[in-house]
């Protein structure tokens, strides 16, 4: 993985291969944004750079370094992941030592922190102190979805680099062009915030079921509500659709925002463009407030199944809330 082979985060590229060509690389960095939007993979990308030895901003993929990096054996490399819930003070104390004791040719000595939020207050704060008084040349990556939630001190003494979801559209045509199916691609690439996930998604066996199974149950509960419960009970909860229902629900958002674009006269940038002919109709049978408020429903029961409520019936209770509007 090289800066030229990820996709987008044009900014964050740029910062970091000005930082490589001179030579003035911060001694820890902050990568926050989306999970999917390329956080790890550029964190790679600046660790082979930094190690490379025939490039100077970016890697060449071919030497014995690169090789290395890519392959999970550089000995000044260390990426460090929770430890179940959490990432503990003991990993940070382990990769202290680590970096104490290791005597290698290498300059520079590199460790990723990954879900870095997670970290215990104790593990931050043993990290904070390592932050403040490295005993080598040392370059920390630390990867997180908000880092807002890391200690303030943290934050402070850490390059921030933002990352930002890629544009859809520009995901759409890439994807569309590698050959994978548009109907699907139009649905990743709004769930999504970086390219290589929305690839996973769109290929993965299970996505296109989930399209189909929404756009029914989405049909069926205006319009057959018992139709609907059955392709409710036999196509998600006794199939393993059950095991993404913060897809489904996300999927059916997607839909219900189609149909208040539809409701305002809007046809273009639909995600679900191949199924207007009988939504086009179904949307102008109801008010936009209507179409607004199964949005609204749609954010609440996501949140309550979050927070452990019992999928069936939350599904079921809002399907008969969306036909009584």
């Amino acid at each position: 993985m090289s800066f030229e082979a990820i996709a987008g985060q044009a900014q964050a590229k740029r910062i970091l291969q000005n930082g490589l060509r001179t030579g003035r690389l911060s001694h820890a960095y902050i990568f926050s944004g989306p999970a999917g939007s390329g956080r790890r993979e550029m964190a790679t990308a600046l660790t082979k750079a930094i190690y490379c030895t025939e490039q100077i901003d970016d890697s060449c993929g071919q030497c014995l370094n690169c090789r290395k990096v890519e392959h999970n054996n550089h000995p000044d490399l260390v990426w460090i992941e929770p430890d179940g819930a959490s990432i503990k003070i003991d990993q940070i104390r382990e990769l202290q030592k680590e970096f104490a004791y290791r005597a290698t040719a290498a300059h520079t000595k590199i460790y990723v922190l990954n879900e870095a939020d997670r970290m215990t207050i104790q593990a931050a704060n043993s990290l904070l102190k390592f932050l403040e008084e490295p005993i080598t040349k040392i370059v920390a990556v630390l990867i997180t979805e908000n880092g807002h939630a890391l200690l303030p001190t943290i934050q402070s003494r850490a390059q921030w680099i933002s990352f930002v979801p890629m544009n859809p559209l520009e995901m759409s045509a890439i994807l569309k062009e590698e050959g994978l199916p548009p109907t699907l691609v139009s649905s990743a690439v709004h769930l999504t915030a970086g390219l290589k996930a929305a690839r996973e998604l769109a290929a993965a066996d299970w996505f296109a079921e989930a399209r189909n199974t929404v756009l029914q149950l989405a049909k069926e509960s205006l319009t057959k509500l018992p139709s609907a419960m059955i392709t409710l009970q036999q196509k998600v909860f006794k199939a393993n659709l059950a095991e993404h229902m913060e897809t489904l629900i996300d999927l059916w958002m997607l839909w219900l925002k189609d149909m208040v674009r539809l409701r305002c006269g809007h046809k273009e940038n639909l995600v679900y463009i191949d199924q207007t002919d009988w939504m086009s109709p179904l949307a102008l049978s109801r008010e936009v407030e209507y179409w607004i408020q199964g949005m609204e429903r749609a954010v609440e029961v996501r949140k309550r199944i979050r927070f452990h409520a019992n999928p069936q019936l939350t599904l079921e209770k809002w399907m008969i809330d969306l036909q009584g509007g």
